[in-house]
């Protein structure tokens, strides 16, 4: 696609976002509202919208070359990204579950479920490609050097002495005249058993016409029956429930549109480059040309200020330090006058504090007492009122982002940038500003001692003051210096101050404690939406979620936020995160998927892994340490606990006590809390049996739970397809995957990956042409193993239900029920008293 198209879809973003920003601005003053209904609804269509925003802002930032576009695009971008994550945020906790149902607002808009697909920016990868090219050689480098690389041997092939190899000949030649002999015979068998029977019917001619009518009957038959199998498929075709013959190879301008987007990423590497440089070399120019001017006319401003201040207050004033701002508090648009008196009653404002600080501390216990009552009467109130909007931090970004393009992209002539380069116009202006700044902080330096020399020359006196004070002030700055050594003394807490992050990092590799994750994307974990949410809900049956909505929750809580730093910081904070359910749903893979996904670094703390791993106390202090410290620096990481309900085991049964599987449970939460927003570190933890944990610290550590469940029968249908074809198999009309996938009802992905891994063998996919796929095939496959029962799937299901959000989603259904019923009960009544009032009369 062409230039024109790619920023006609970033006009068409930004306008969609003018129109919500302002929607968003309108509902900020409303009352709250206590209709949930309402409110879902409202918040369901900023998502969608928002999310159909993101889509297109994010294929513009991929394919837009022009630099300075881009980085318009990549601000508004990250603020589309955290507004989403906020939305997310409040739908919890209105309705008190990770899962949301967009059915009936989907069909007024008239969406399809694809449409609310989170995209994953391409740009987590792209930008730092180069790094982790290089991270990934030094990991294998490491494992090879260490032993624990999985390199595949290449097999040996034994030297056969030269008496071997003529008797292997002798032995396949014999087999090959043996097989032509056994035909020949057959061959002559058959001739003798026609004569034989020739003879028994006798002497018979035979008869021609019966022969042909013979032949001709079979010939029609066959005929008509391609006719219609021909016309059955093409009527099919036009139904549209089978695809076109042409839809499976790849079309001429699917593999040129291909190729023009990777040009794209070409030319978009070079201008990004030439930008840079221009950046550098437009600044030089404008400090060689435009400097001096700057400088000259500075100094005569200030000159100026000086001349007037002692021309109406008869002294000369006091220069702004830096903290204050230096000059730039003078050209401020003030007279000398409100300058000097500014800066007066900063002085006064300033004794004034040290003051009040006594006073403060005393009063601040008591305010401390009230405000726990006031807080307490507080959340009582907010219960009664109903809901109300929290502040955004992304809206902000969203309107600077959205003003940026108005003022200067809406309407710009870019008539003579047909290759879109940069535009050095807009680059002046933006070094200009820090051109001037940067020769601002010089002409203060001058300026200062130029003001100082005329205090010596005419005001002596008030010199001798001056030193008093500027004493004061080196005074106060060895203090703050004393300040910033106690700060210091906080982060001397290092237990490995000498070694660099390379070395720690080869320890951890070496140790098996940072491992290679596998190349797995997240469009690969297949599933369908599901499709009766909204109505299972509205009658008060709580779905189970769909592969999608696991899909969705994994992009939202864990590749969104580590992905981008800027979201990561502003964002509701996601530390640790939960993935449950039965074996071979997907748990590992989607851990995999996230390390793929944003290139982050991959831990395994798993109780087994660790096991015998720097013992003691002071070994497990070390161990966190190095993990975390190499997490931090080289972010996005991920910290994978595999079994994580071993961590947390309420009784450790006697066959693991070795293991020691309970050492991170103390520990794990502490961590957890020095974990800051801008430390893009996120604990994932994997478990089949979570009801075997403590619940209660369990759920502290873990507060974001994803209950992945069995696969429903659409994500079925999908699943068998996309792993037969993904294991080199062939779907055709011989293999019914409707029927798979309902006798594999109960059975998980990766029982399905079994299957299909079991058939298709070396041997049968070379049969595959002349032998197609049937679904019998797969049925032993999958018979020889267990399922996932309804009673295991309930136990899940109960076990949720504890959980801090079941239990407030079972309380909100409880209410909501109470509600009802307290509204048919007052209905009745109404009703009773009219019918007496009735009678009477």
């Amino acid at each position: 696609m062409s230039h024109i198209t790619y920023n006609k879809m970033w006009t068409e973003a930004q306008e969609a976002l003018n129109g919500l920003l302002q929607r968003e601005i309108e509902d900020k003053p409303l009352k709250v509202q206590k209709d949930r209904i309402t409110v879902f609804q409202m918040l369901a269509t900023f998502y969608i919208k928002y999310v159909q925003i993101f889509c297109n802002l994010e294929t513009a930032y991929d394919q837009i070359v022009h630099p300075q576009k881009r980085l318009v695009i990549r601000q508004v971008l990250e603020g589309v990204m955290g507004r989403i994550l906020e939305l997310k945020n409040e739908m919890v906790e209105l309705e008190n579950s990770e899962f949301h149902y967009f059915d009936d607002i989907l069909q007024d808009l008239k969406l399809s479920p694809e449409h609310i697909e989170i995209p994953i920016p391409r740009y987590f990868i792209k930008e730092k490609l180069k790094v982790l090219r290089e991270r990934e050689k030094i990991l294998a480098q490491i494992l090879i050097n260490t032993g624990l690389q999985d390199i595949k041997p290449k097999k040996y092939v034994k030297p056969l002495p030269l008496e071997e190899v003529i008797r292997v000949i002798q032995i396949s030649e014999r087999a090959r005249q043996g097989r032509l002999r056994a035909t020949f015979m057959k061959q002559i068998y058959l001739e003798e058993n026609r004569e034989r029977q020739a003879r028994l019917q006798g002497a018979k001619g035979p008869n021609l016409d019966a022969a042909a009518l013979r032949i001709q009957k079979v010939w029609r038959g066959f005929t008509q029956w391609k006719k219609t199998v021909k016309m059955r498929e093409e009527e099919m075709i036009f139904l549209g429930m089978n695809p076109p013959p042409q839809f499976q190879r790849i079309s001429a301008s699917v593999a040129r549109a291909q190729n023009v987007e990777n040009k794209r990423c070409e030319v978009q590497g070079r201008h990004e480059t030439e930008y840079e440089k221009a950046l550098v070399s437009i600044k030089t120019h404008l400090r060689e040309i435009e400097g001096p001017d700057i400088k000259e006319s500075l100094q005569e401003q200030i000159r100026q200020w000086f001349i007037e201040c002692r021309h109406i207050t008869g002294k000369f004033p006091e220069y702004p330090n830096e903290e204050e701002g230096g000059s730039t508090a003078i050209f401020s648009q003030k007279t000398p006058d409100q300058v000097a008196a500014e800066l007066a009653a900063k002085e006064e404002a300033a004794l004034k504090k040290k003051n009040k600080e006594k006073g403060k501390k005393e009063k601040g216990k008591k305010k401390r007492k009230e405000k726990g009552k006031e807080k307490k009467g507080k959340t009582d109130t907010e219960k009664e009122e109903g809901w109300k909007m929290a502040p955004s931090n992304f809206l902000p970004i969203m309107e600077e982002g959205n003003n940026q393009y108005k003022d200067v992209w809406q309407n710009r002539d870019e008539q003579w940038n047909f290759p879109q380069e940069y535009d050095p116009e807009l680059i002046k202006e933006e070094k200009r500003k820090e051109v001037e700044e940067e020769i601002r902080v010089q002409v203060d330096e001058l300026m200062r001692q130029e003001l100082k020399n005329l205090k010596l020359a005419v005001d002596r006196e008030k010199d001798k003051k001056q030193k008093k004070g500027t004493r004061g002030k080196k005074g106060g700055k060895k203090k703050k210096k004393k300040g910033k050594k106690s700060g210091k003394k906080k982060k001397e807490k290092d237990l490995t101050p000498d070694r660099t992050i390379n070395s720690l990092y080869k320890e951890l590799v070496e140790e098996g404690l940072l491992i290679k994750p596998k190349t797995v994307k997240l469009s690969d974990y297949v599933g369908e939406y599901s499709y009766l949410g909204t109505t299972l809900r509205l009658v008060d049956i709580e779905p189970m979620p769909s592969l999608a909505d696991v899909r969705q929750l994994i992009a939202l809580y864990g590749i969104l936020p580590l992905g981008s730093q800027a979201v990561h910081e502003k964002a509701p904070l996601v530390k640790a995160l939960l993935l449950t359910g039965p074996t071979g749903v997907g748990k590992k893979m989607l851990v995999h998927a996230l390390c793929t996904e944003t290139g982050a670094n991959l831990f395994n703390l798993s109780a087994s892994n660790i096991a015998g791993k720097y013992p003691g106390k002071s070994g497990l202090q070390m161990m966190l340490h190095m993990v975390f410290k190499v997490a931090k620096q080289l972010q996005p990481s991920v910290i994978w606990i595999g079994d994580t309900e071993k961590t947390f085991y309420k009784r450790v049964p006697k066959s693991e006590k070795e293991m020691e599987p309970k050492r991170l449970k103390k520990n794990l939460p502490k961590i957890l809390k020095s974990l800051k927003a801008e430390d893009r570190v996120l604990v994932v933890g994997t478990t089949e049996r979570p009801f075997d944990a403590d619940l209660q610290p369990f759920c502290k550590v873990y507060k974001k739970i994803i209950l992945i469940p069995r696969p429903d029968y659409a994500s079925r249908f999908v699943l068998w397809k996309h792993i037969i074809l993904q294991n080199r198999g062939v779907v055709t009309k011989s293999l019914n995957i409707s029927c798979l996938a309902k006798v594999s009802d109960g059975f998980t992905q990766g029982h399905i990956v079994y299957a299909v891994q079991t058939v298709l063998s070396e041997r049968r996919l070379r049969q595959m042409t002349n032998k197609p796929l049937t679904a019998a095939e797969f049925l032993s496959s999958l018979a020889r193993q267990d399922p996932v029962y309804k009673e295991e799937e309930e136990t899940y299901k109960v076990w949720y239900a504890k959980t801090p959000l079941g239990k407030a989603r079972a309380r909100a259904l409880m209410e909501g029920e109470e509600m009802r019923k307290g509204k048919g009960k007052d209905k009745g009544k109404k009703k009773g008293g009219k019918k007496g009032k009735k009678k009477k009369k």
